[in-house]
This record gives structure tokens, C-alpha cells and sequence, in this order.
């Protein structure tokens, strides 16, 4: 049994948790399939691992860009982060249940291609990543609940739980997807398509009078604001150097040491810098979604045709990103103006202190801004990014002081993302079931 652990493990590690390789292999077997030359199968499968690479590539630069915005906010309000002291912590919980996550994530996958052949729900989720976060959140909420839970119980469950959900979520957002991509090849994999289906009824409220934020009428001597670039820049560099200024008035000790980041850089130039990165690092993300979609696609209709029938890849949140670039910029400041407010009314109301972390509302908030805008333009764009602080605020404190306060509070923290939120409880729910 031993072995068959380490074998899973290595699977999980090695393929689930290395996305890139996932893709390739899943491109590599597509053109396998369909009986294409050696030359076209080794092109497109190092093609397709190379433009999921460069998407990588770009949102580390977001993120990189985002850990110097953070700070910066958060010590304009003088957040602190939560005690964690008394919780088992990622560290432990992995020790104690990482066979139970690793045997639930390839049975789940194996669940979501039986689901795909048998049922008219034909999506493969196919974001590793994502895979390994809800499958740790999920285990997180049942052994919360049931400490009691077996490994044999625990894994079941998860599995079941974890196939379902892979192969449903795609589904329940796929309409507003055809919308957006104007074709049904490829279907939302992420932990993000509750606020993303939320965004897209939120934006109905605007439906009559509907201005895409891709057509907004701006001046001529205005028309450098039509490149979502420079709209993307300008915006960034705006909220950094408001919050630098407000960093440097306050002036505290800590403020002093976020400053000092910058070197020998006046912070004002560094902040520049760092907006620049930020909309260098989405156009790096546009680039490699062209490059990935151009070959992911095609390879994947041979498994669509010969082991799936119809079946469509389910692909991480910046697949959708290059239909709507300005309504990604949208989510992002309706969500941000959302998160300063949840932050002032959740601290003062309950006593928690919510920790937005810019890398979650980022990617979805801009993916909701996109589902936003499809229904209800550029003002639907900013209500479902506001939707999305609220939901991820709201999950946070419920889920941190409730759900899951005994196991992995700072994997919620920073990797809870939407959907974990509002299924949390529901999985809590189940977990009062699991005696055995």
C-alpha cells in the first residue's frame, strides 16, 4: 500500500501539481489521437507547454507587482496579520492528510472523466493547481468538523466530492463563456466562477443601457485610454502613488521599512516601476493564452473525438482574460474599492480583521469584471468585482472563525478562494455525516 502512496504521490507532485506538464501531455495525447505527423506532435504539445509557461511567466509578474501593493494598503489601515499560534497549520495538516489529498485528487480526476463520458456535462478540469487547493480547503472543512474522520472515509468523500465539483462548476458557467469567447471550444476551470456567474447577473441590472468597457467613447486627444495597456497602467500607477503618499504621511516604523524596499529609488519612481511590471506582466498573460489556445484546442478535439466524446477543456480564469481586457481592470478597482470598505466595516463590527490578498481579488474580480461586462458593460464589470470583495471578505471571517479554525486558517487566508467560500459550508455540512 506503501508504494501505491508513493507511486499516487509522485503523479501529484509531478503532473497534477506541475500544470504545465499536465498540458502538454493532455496536447501530446490530443495529437496522438488524431493520428498527426511526429513533427506537428512535438511542435504543438512543446508549443502548448511553452504558452501555459508564459501565462505562468506573466502572472508571477502580477504577483510579484501585487506583494509590493499589498503592504502598502495594509499599513495605511495598520492591519495585523491574524495569530495563527493556535491551529495546526498547512505544515502539519499535509503531514498528518496528504496521502488522503493525494489519493482524492487522481480518484476526482478519474471521477471527472467518467462523469464527462457518461453524463451531457461534457468539461475536463483540467488547472492543476486548483485541483490541489480545493481538494486541501475541502479536506480542511471535513476533518474541521469531524476530527474524528478516517483516512479511508476521508478520502472517499473528498474523491466524490472533488469529481463532482470539477466536472459541474464548468458547467454552470459555460452559457456567459460562449458569450464571451463567441464559441463553445473551451469551458472556465476555476475556483472563481461563483462570483463569476454572480458578476454576470449582477451585470443584467445594466443590460438595457449596456456600454462594453471594450467601447467606451473617449475623446480623440484621449485615445491613447483605447489601449487597455495604458488605461491598465495608468490605473495601477494612480492607486500606488495614492498609497505611497498616505504611507508616507502616516510615517510609522513599519511604514519606513516598506519604503526602504525601493533602495536607493525614490519609492515614487519604484512604485512607477511596479505598475509598469504589473501591466507588462498581463500583456505577458495575453500572449501566452493566444499561444496556448492556438494549440490546446486543436490537440484537444482527438480526445473530444476518441476517449471523451464532445468533451471540452476546463482551463485556468486568464483564458478569458484577452475578450475583455479593460473589464479585467474594471473588476479589479470595483473590488479594491470593496475590499478597503469590508476591511473598515468587518474590523469594526466583529473584530476580525480581513486580510484581502490582492493576488486572489485580482484574478477574480477580473474574471467576474469580464462575466460582468458580457450582461451589463463596464458598470457591470465594477458591480461584479465589488461582488467579489464581498463574497471573498464576508468567506474569509466565516470561514476562518467557523469552518476551519482548527486546521488550515492561512491556507484560507491566502489561497481560499471563492467557490471554497461558498461551499465550505455545505462540505461542513456533509462532514457531520462522515462516522465511519
Amino acid at each position: 500500500m506503501s508504494d501505491f502512496i508513493h507511486v499516487l504521490h509522485w503523479i501529484t507532485v509531478n503532473i497534477f501539481g506541475e500544470a504545465s506538464i499536465l498540458i502538454g501531455l493532455i496536447v501530446l495525447l490530443g495529437l496522438v489521437l488524431q493520428h498527426k505527423p511526429l513533427a506537428d506532435i512535438v511542435s504543438g504539445t512543446l508549443k502548448g507547454i511553452l504558452g501555459f509557461l508564459i501565462i505562468g511567466a506573466g502572472a508571477s509578474i502580477i504577483v510579484a507587482a501585487l506583494l509590493i501593493f499589498q503592504p502598502i494598503w495594509t499599513e495605511v489601515f495598520g492591519l495585523q496579520q491574524m495569530s495563527l499560534t493556535h491551529i495546526m497549520g498547512q505544515t502539519h495538516f499535509s503531514e498528518r492528510y496528504g496521502s488522503s489529498v493525494t489519493i482524492a485528487i487522481a480518484a476526482g480526476f478519474a471521477i471527472n472523466l467518467l462523469l464527462a463520458r457518461l453524463t451531457r456535462f461534457k468539461y475536463i478540469y483540467l488547472t492543476g493547481h486548483m485541483m490541489f487547493w480545493t481538494a486541501m480547503i475541502f479536506a480542511g472543512v471535513i476533518v474541521n468538523k469531524r476530527p474524528d474522520v478516517s483516512p479511508v472515509t476521508l478520502t472517499l468523500a473528498l474523491s466524490l466530492i472533488l469529481g463532482v465539483y470539477w466536472t459541474f462548476q464548468p458547467a454552470l458557467v459555460q452559457p456567459w463563456v460562449r458569450r464571451i469567447t463567441g464559441n463553445d471550444n473551451v469551458a472556465l476551470g476555476h475556483s472563481s466562477a461563483s462570483v463569476a456567474l454572480l458578476g454576470a447577473l449582477a451585470g443584467n441590472l445594466f443590460a438595457r443601457h449596456k456600454v462594453s468597457a471594450e467601447d467606451i467613447k473617449v475623446p480623440k486627444n484621449l485615445g491613447f485610454l483605447r489601449d487597455s495597456n495604458v488605461v491598465t497602467a495608468l490605473t495601477m500607477t494612480l492607486l500606488f502613488f495614492i498609497g505611497t503618499l498616505l504611507l508616507q504621511i502616516k510615517g510609522s516604523p513599519k511604514a519606513q521599512e516598506i519604503l526602504g524596499e525601493s533602495g536607493d529609488l525614490s519609492f515614487y519612481i519604484f512604485a512607477l516601476k511596479q505598475s509598469l511590471l504589473f501591466t507588462g506582466g498581463i500583456a505577458v498573460v495575453l500572449l501566452g493564452v493566444r499561444m496556448f489556445i492556438g494549440e490546446m484546442v486543436p490537440a484537444f478535439n482527438g480526445i473530444g473525438t476518441r476517449l471523451v466524446p464532445g468533451a471540452r477543456p476546463a482551463l485556468d480564469c486568464p483564458i478569458i482574460f484577452n475578450f475583455a481586457p479593460n473589464a479585467v481592470v474594471l473588476g479589479f478597482i470595483g473590488a479594491f474599492a470593496g475590499s478597503l470598505l469590508w476591511l473598515m466595516v468587518i474590523g469594526t463590527t466583529t473584530g476580525y480583521v480581513f486580510i484581502p490578498s490582492m493576488i486572489v481579488i485580482f484574478f477574480h474580480a477580473g474574471t467576474a469584471g469580464v462575466f460582468g461586462n458580457v450582461t451589463g458593460g463596464y458598470k457591470g464589470a465594477l458591480l461584479a468585482g465589488f461582488f467579489t470583495s464581498t463574497l471573498v471578505a464576508w468567506g474569509q471571517y466565516f470561514c476562518v472563525s467557523y469552518l476551519i479554525n482548527n486546521t488550515i486558517p492561512d491556507t484560507a487566508l491566502w489561497a481560499g478562494d471563492s467557490d471554497m467560500f461558498v461551499l465550505a459550508p455545505l462540505i461542513a455540512f456533509i462532514g457531520k455525516f462522515l462516522t465511519f
